[in-house]
């Protein structure tokens, strides 16, 4: 069975000022993948990423040609609504950035932007949402502790239940295990996968060996090109493009 397209980018270039970081990418997201972007650094992956909840709409002097669509909706479209959009499509960054408040209160941020004050809703969603960040049972007594005070990984899994919280439907993660330890990581890695039942996830990773494990599709970008998108067994065991092959053999990168 296909999953039916979430995400299609056609003929993407993005420029930094001059800077062409990306050149006409292409590629289909299935709904309910996993899909991960790998390359070495600098090679335009993570500017993907932000292209597909205008991230970087924030950073001067950068350009986007070609489309993008989520839902057959172009997400460039004049008439679309960024807020909304970044509802739609949440974001877990490389460093885990909780805000300095209560463990509950960062899961109710989004929430609370977007209108809603009723305590018995916002505990509701602050319940679901950490419990499917994989966390409820180890902060469920200390909710009005600071989120400062959780570790690396809890943090992380923290920042996946506010990314969680305003319900979105695709979840973009840049590197989101990078500075964890291996427990940490083995913890994150097992929770993208459950999150994949309800999300289109699209990961970012420098760790091969993790979007082997966790992802159904894989791309691998060289200097701002999409080289190769196929489904991530392939990829890593028959690559079509020798320099897919050279980067997942450790030849560079």
């Amino acid at each position: 069975m296909t999953n039916k397209t979430k995400i299609e980018a056609e003929k993407v270039n993005f420029f930094y000022g001059e800077v062409r970081a990306l050149k006409d990418v292409s590629m289909c997201v299935q709904e309910n993948m996993i899909t991960a972007l790998i390359g070495p650094s600098g090679c335009g992956k993570s500017t993907f990423l932000r292209t597909l909840n205008r991230m970087n709409d924030l950073i001067p002097r950068t350009t986007l040609a070609g489309k993008i669509f989520i839902d057959g909706e172009d997400i460039y479209s004049p008439a679309v609504d960024v807020v909304e959009l970044r509802k739609k499509v949440g974001m877990v960054f490389q460093k885990s950035n909780p805000f300095p408040k209560t463990i509950f209160d960062n899961v109710a941020y989004g929430p609370r932007a977007h209108g809603v004050i009723d305590k018995a809703t916002l505990a509701f969603i602050v319940e679901k949402s950490l419990k499917r960040a994989a966390l409820w049972d180890e902060v469920k007594d200390k909710l009005k502790q600071s989120a400062m005070e959780l570790s690396g990984g809890q943090q992380q899994r923290l920042c996946i239940a506010r990314a969680l919280a305003i319900n979105p439907e695709i979840i973009l993660m840049d590197e989101p295990a990078s500075a964890l330890d291996p427990i940490a990581t083995a913890k994150i890695e097992e929770l993208t996968r459950d999150l994949k039942k309800k999300y289109t996830i699209v990961i970012v990773t420098h760790n091969m060996q993790q979007a082997a494990r966790v992802s159904d599709c894989t791309g691998f970008f060289l200097l701002g090109e999409l080289i190769e998108f196929n489904a991530t067994n392939k990829i890593f065991t028959a690559p079509q493009d020798k320099r897919t092959e050279d980067y997942i053999t450790g030849r560079f990168g």
